[in-house]
């Protein structure tokens, strides 16, 4: 039996599917200006007071005629709208505004003709084409109807739907406050980046990482640092995360080494489930339930504790945020070389996708090797080649699917 082939690992859907079924989303909801709503999720529909646009307006600079009644074959220029102070006055027959773009359309007027059909001579002008009715034209209400739901419960905002609520004068709305999560790493050997490393020491880059993609996922970070293989350590950190946050991620200290405590302490505060994940890298990984908090243990080698975050802690934390279960983008790639693959997990293997001469996805492996703790290559990549759990080696030329990087990492 290979290593790959050990049985009672729990594939990487279930591990998803009980974890969220685990997690009650956030219920506390907060006011907040719309400035500084970035990244928020709305915890209430938004419906619009207003129609937008609020009055028909010109879609680009040139002027407005009733091309329905009029019969002349030059116009009588009466008067000018302008983005922000529009013309009052009816338009006469056989007459024309001037009007900018953005400028409410005038009493009387149905058609914008724009300034580059136009001829000018004091105030007549005429047309070089023939108005086709209610050209150049916004409609009021073509975008957002009165009473619209412009966005619903539960959305993330971005740059665009921040827009859309300006748009229709939301200054203030109702967001679900922000995730917090406690972050530490634990193992005597860690050092800070920056401190000198003795025989046997590495430096702490899981931590950097991690923190890192939950702040990509806008939530509150509270960083404990480095916590000592003690038992006396170990509980006044869990205890104080727990008191503080909503989750408390660690990394290290989930396998059954003898100085790995982890599963001692928290067993004690709470009910933790330590899973055997089929998925490689990244099979030691546990999730349970603190007095106050959810525990999500991430693996110590580096690459495993990033794969791990990125697949599945971040699924936790979307849970929590009402978000809800986001997975990657996944497309199918030919791959450029042989991939050596055991039966037995689902295989995250770095790799890097373009298009080749042919105009396919192609995908090839990055760095010299894939093992859990060669961050060289994740750090090159642009995507998981994840092979299926029971697939074996894979030629060069066949298909495989990939998933692509998001903005987490």
């Amino acid at each position: 039996m290979t290593c790959d082939q050990q049985p009672g690992l729990m594939p990487l859907e279930t591990g998803i599917k009980e974890m969220l079924s685990a997690i009650t989303p956030c219920q506390t909801i907060e006011p907040i200006s719309l400035a500084d709503a970035a990244e928020r999720v709305l915890a209430k529909d938004i419906q619009s007071p207003i129609a937008v646009p609020s009055f028909d307006n010109s879609a680009m600079d040139g002027y407005a005629i009733n091309a329905t009644e009029s019969t002349a074959e030059s116009f009588t220029i009466q008067g000018q709208s302008m983005a922000g102070s529009p013309y009052l006055e009816t338009l006469k027959a056989n007459h024309a505004v001037r009007i900018m773009t953005g400028a409410a359309i005038p009493n009387g007027a149905d058609t914008v003709i724009m300034q580059e059909s136009a001829v000018r001579q004091g105030d007549q002008v005429t047309f070089t084409q023939i108005p086709t009715i209610g050209n150049n034209i916004r409609k009021r209400g073509e975008d957002v109807a009165e009473g619209d739901t412009v966005l619903p419960q539960g959305t993330r905002l971005n740059a665009a739907n921040m827009a859309l609520l300006a748009s229709v004068g939301s200054a203030e709305i109702s967001v679900y406050a922000k995730t917090k999560v406690g972050l530490m790493s634990t193992g005597d050997e860690l050092k800070q980046p920056g401190q000198s490393l003795s025989y046997g020491d590495i430096y702490d880059s899981n931590r950097i990482a991690v923190k890192q993609m939950l702040q990509n996922l806008s939530v509150e970070v509270i960083d404990y640092g480095i916590i000592a293989d003690n038992e006396a350590d170990f509980t006044r950190a869990f205890k104080k995360a727990d008191s503080e946050c909503d989750f408390v991620i660690s990394s290290g200290g989930v396998s059954v080494g003898e100085a790995d405590y982890t599963k001692t302490v928290l067993e004690q505060l709470g009910r933790i489930d330590f899973w055997k994940l089929a998925i490689k890298p990244g099979k030691p990984f546990a999730f349970g339930q603190l007095p106050n908090s959810y525990f999500i243990g991430l693996p110590g080698n580096p690459v495993s504790a990033i794969v791990t975050m990125h697949v599945l802690a971040s699924q936790a934390i979307r849970q929590h945020q009402h978000i809800g279960h986001q997975p990657m983008k996944m497309i199918k790639a030919r791959s450029a070389t042989d991939l050596k693959k055991a039966p037995g997990r689902l295989d995250f293997q770095r790799g890097h996708w373009q298009l080749n001469a042919q105009g396919e996805v192609s995908v090839e492996p990055v760095g010299r090797q894939q093992g859990s703790h060669i961050l060289h290559g994740l750090a090159n990549a642009n995507c998981y080649i994840a092979l299926e759990q029971e697939r074996s080696n894979v030629s060069a030329g066949e298909w495989v699917d990939i998933w692509l990087f998001d903005h987490l990492i």
